[in-house]
């Protein structure tokens, strides 16, 4: 399959076709990594790394991937370059896209990254923005193929607690584009906008995926192969908002009676990380202290570190998912 000089901005830039073939060239990329047989495909292929917002995991994940085929990298932050400071989205996108081979940004708007990919010469790929985690997807599809033996079309989950945010949007949208069966268990005024919804819509009735939306997480939880959430305040958002969004979601916090309540005994909890499960963070502390929730917040502690978890095998999936973009779009 043909992807060279594609970008990937937000999910639906693949079909589900495309998608699942960068999925299943992860895991052979994997798989080479272990034996130590890897094959380079990307020697003297050079890629800008642009944060505008902090990252522990897609930036390791880009410059080991990246170090892995033999290619390097320029990590470019808000104190270190000129990007949207003194120079435009448009005027960086085309001096970058002429000393290198491709162009990652991790930011805010998502009408960033589109600007840079519209005067790049080059693949430019989202790292996250406010509305879309396209490269996290691909991680996370990985992991739940790699704990099942399913493909996306055979697979259940649900995700609990704050869906109005760039992971509530892209696992709607990547589950009704792949064909699986998504449940959303949150309060209605925290679902994916009604925009969104109706993509996905559109997008399961031509896969065949089902999606459903509920306060209710009785309703949604039976049958899941997986259960998703992710902290419930997003980064950007300002920490005021705690207080309200701990007592509208208290209840969503995903502990083993949660995990019980899908009646699978094989069910693995999900997060994309960071996650708050303990106090020993300065947030951590400050939000338990501030709201009485001292046994974790969007998930208990028990669960996080329990035999269920499978978050650092989607931690792991993310350096091979992100691999698997660059060497399909400008390896060899």
């Amino acid at each position: 399959m043909n992807l060279k000089n594609r970008d990937f901005l937000k999910e639906t830039d693949f079909t589900a076709q495309e998608f699942e073939y960068l999925i299943d060239l992860a895991i052979d990329l994997k798989a080479q990594k272990k034996a130590r047989k890897e094959i380079q495909r990307m020697v003297g292929r050079s890629i800008a790394l642009i944060f505008e917002k902090t990252s522990t995991r897609t930036r390791c994940a880009f410059e080991v991937a990246a170090f892995d085929q033999g290619a390097f990298t320029t990590y470019l932050d808000g104190s270190s370059s000129q990007v949207g400071h003194k120079e435009s989205a448009a005027d960086t996108a085309r001096v970058l896209s002429r000393y290198y081979d491709a162009i990652e940004y991790r930011g805010n708007e998502q009408s960033l990254v589109e600007e840079i990919a519209q005067y790049s010469d080059v693949p430019v790929y989202n790292g996250l923005t406010d509305e879309w985690h396209p490269t996290q997807m691909l991680a996370d599809f990985m992991t739940m193929m790699e704990h099942t033996g399913k493909r996306p079309k055979e697979i259940s989950f649900t995700y609990v607690g704050d869906a109005r945010s760039n992971m509530g949007n892209s696992l709607l949208v990547t589950s009704a584009l792949l064909g699986a069966d998504i449940r959303i268990a949150s309060p209605k005024k925290l679902w994916p906008t009604a925009e969104i919804q109706a993509t996905a819509t559109k997008l399961a009735a031509a896969s065949g995926g089902k999606i459903l939306l509920t306060e209710n997480m009785d309703e949604a939880l039976p049958g899941s192969d997986f259960v998703h959430t992710d902290v419930w305040v997003s980064m950007g958002e300002s920490e005021e908002i705690w207080k309200e969004r701990v007592e509208l979601l208290g209840s969503y916090q995903v502990n083993y009676e949660t995990l019980e309540k899908t009646g699978n005994k094989n069910a693995k909890f999900m997060h994309c990380l960071p996650g708050f499960h303990n106090e020993q963070t300065t947030v951590g502390r400050a939000i338990a202290n501030k709201t009485g929730m001292h046994d974790g917040l969007e998930v208990s502690h028990d669960v996080f570190e329990g035999p269920a978890s499978v978050v650092f095998d989607q931690a792991e999936n993310r350096l091979h998912t992100i691999k698997a973009i660059m060497v399909a779009t400008i390896g060899d």
